[in-house]
């Protein structure tokens, strides 16, 4: 187990960056002087500025630039497509009268795009931020905003029949509470449908690095599950190799997982 003295090394951090701006160095030439740095030196670096970096500021920071792009007003269309790709269905009638949540939804009205569940609520650490900030956008999604703790959801037991999440759950602080707190939550017989970020190197707003074998472990060994699609990040792509079929996966290089299970029935 390696150990850091933090405050010496945040010095040595500052101390680059000095470095870096008196020599004038372009970020180009920063960016191959990181890449050339012994992989532990890298590992050092990269720990200590998730530490520096507060994580609930850089993702509200990361929200106001994406209102800032979306001219004032979220974009939300793009959810209907990519739910119901990683549900495998072709329309929101299985929601019908159902609770219907979704995990980590931000701010843009994740699930707007669907009238047929009888309450939609959005589950988040930073709603009372997004209301305060972002209200008349908010307000219009007519949506249920739930604030959740990094290792509580204020819901009861068996409440939610279906729950959504989309690259959420690599955000929390601890990756084994909150998959307990959605079996926790899920009705039994109801449904997680989820996207996870696979092999990705921990960052300020995702400090879970998650695999197949944590997702099972913490996850989906505790459900059943009905589908499970899987395969590399590729430039440029997104999640489009689901949607024409075109998946290809080598483990250990980032990828991406769609899944469809249900919480076993007591």
């Amino acid at each position: 187990m390696r150990v850091i003295n933090v405050n010496v090394t945040k010095l040595k951090i500052y101390s680059l960056i000095i470095i870096f701006k008196q020599l004038r160095i372009k970020m180009c030439d920063r960016v191959s002087l990181i890449r050339k740095m012994p992989k532990p030196l890298k590992e050092i670096l990269r720990f200590i500025r998730n530490k520096l970096i507060d994580k609930k500021s850089s993702e509200m920071a990361f929200w106001r630039n994406r209102l800032n792009i979306d001219s004032g007003v979220f974009k939300n269309s793009h959810y209907q497509r990519l739910m119901l790709g990683i549900a495998q269905e072709p329309d929101d009638t299985f929601l019908r009268g159902k609770i219907v949540a979704d995990f980590g939804c931000g701010p843009r009205g994740s699930l707007v795009w669907t009238t047929s569940p009888s309450l939609r609520i959005g589950i988040d650490v930073l709603a009372d931020k997004y209301a305060d900030e972002f209200k008349d956008n908010i307000i219009s999604h007519n949506m249920i905003y739930l604030k959740s703790t990094e290792d509580v959801i204020p819901l009861p037991s068996n409440f939610v029949d279906v729950l959504f999440t989309l690259n959420a759950l690599d955000h929390v602080d601890s990756f084994p509470n909150m998959c307990s707190e959605i079996i926790r939550i899920l009705k039994p017989g109801g449904e997680f449908i989820g996207s996870f970020n696979l092999d990705e190197l921990p960052t300020p707003t995702e400090p879970q690095k998650l695999d197949e074998e944590s997702i099972h472990q913490y996850l989906l060994n505790k459900l059943n599950v009905e589908s499970y699609r899987i395969t590399n990040q590729r430039k440029d792509e997104g999640y489009e190799a689901f949607f024409h079929g075109n998946l290809s996966y080598e483990k250990g290089k980032p990828g991406y997982l769609w899944v469809r299970a249900q919480k076993l029935t007591l």
